[in-house]
């Protein structure tokens, strides 16, 4: 296919990893792949994401990880998705820093509110209705990046007993506050999904892998982007792709999630296939029609270190076409 030779030529070289691994089946373990993602982790990407780092190696701002999106849970995020060498001392102390935010103790502190909103200031996870109400996404990010860049330890182990513990009946996640919210949330939902796929890949955990199964329901009965009770579209941003998603959802961003635990080929996702499908530009590529991040460089909440690729509805973008080649060959639909 010409559109997978560009890709395989392009200047970018987590594109090329991507596409050689992905779409190629090129074994992770080979030379060439090895020598690639050392490759990239000298790139000027990774150089600029990591580039404004302390002594001691820890990106700024040092106890602000989660600063949109140019804090290390970010960057960190980044990094485990486009090919940064797994097991690498120098971002050690980046793990650091997202593991010391989300393992802080007071995760681990039941507060029962009955069904009352919970005051603004208080320590722990409140409990309405016998429902946690907390912004999993944190959390299962922090473990799926952690976890894909091969930092796996009783850190991970403890993040997934988080996750675990505070999965709503129907699978997965909300951090709504409101007594009666009883759905859990897509946005909050996909990357503690994420995370524990790649948590229960990495250690075999049947007990993570069954919670995996069940919040993968939450997204399949719905088609990944269909209301239960009358089938209406959840959200017209479902529909508009993205790169990077962050803890946003649309439908490639699910897509992926579902080859990634294994579960791409279940019928309920092929709508969500047959429209991404739709998508393909003249030219073989797919376009971001929509970006999550506000401009680059300008220290404001929602900036971005690096440029991810034009975002225009009618120009391919490489990072949205290596997703969705990506999800159509693990559909068995190239």
């Amino acid at each position: 296919m010409d559109i997978v030779n560009r890709l395989l030529s392009s200047e970018e070289l987590s594109i090329r990893y991507k596409a050689q691994v992905q779409l190629c089946g090129q074994s992770e373990d080979s030379q060439a792949i090895i020598d690639l993602r050392n490759n990239i982790k000298q790139s000027p990407r990774v150089r600029t994401l990591l580039g404004d780092r302390d002594e001691e190696g820890r990106i700024r701002p040092i106890h602000h990880v989660y600063k949109k999106w140019k804090g290390a849970h970010w960057v960190l995020a980044s990094l485990a998705d486009i090919g940064y060498p797994e097991k690498d001392n120098e971002l050690a102390p980046v793990v650091e820093q997202v593991f010391e935010c989300w393992l802080n103790p007071d995760y681990a502190i039941k507060v029962e509110c009955g069904s009352e909103m919970p005051p603004k200031k208080y320590r722990g996870v409140p409990y309405i209705n016998g429902r946690a109400r907390r912004c999993a996404s944190q959390q299962g990010n922090a473990l799926f990046a952690t976890s894909r860049l091969g930092f796996v330890d009783d850190r991970s182990a403890q993040l997934a007993e988080f996750l675990m513990g505070w999965q709503w009946p129907d699978g997965g996640w909300n951090c709504d506050r409101k007594p009666e919210a009883c759905n859990s949330s897509f946005w909050e939902s996909l990357t503690p999904l994420r995370g524990l796929a790649e948590y229960s890949r990495r250690t075999g955990d049947a007990k993570v892998r069954n919670a995996v199964e069940r919040t993968a329901e939450l997204f399949l009965k719905r088609k990944l982007f269909r209301r239960v009770s009358n089938s209406e579209v959840m959200h017209p941003e479902f529909l508009t792709l993205h790169y990077p998603c962050y803890w946003y959802y649309d439908i490639l961003f699910g897509l992926k999630v579902m080859a990634e635990c294994g579960l791409i080929t279940d019928p309920r996702c092929e709508e969500a296939l047959d429209v991404t499908e739709s998508k393909k530009l003249p030219d073989g590529g797919w376009a971001a029609e929509a970006r999550f991040y506000r401009s680059l460089d300008k220290d404001v909440s929602g900036s971005e270190r690096v440029n991810w690729g034009v975002v225009s509805k009618t120009k391919m973008n490489e990072w949205v076409t290596v997703d969705a080649l990506y999800v159509l060959k693990a559909a068995g639909r190239l």
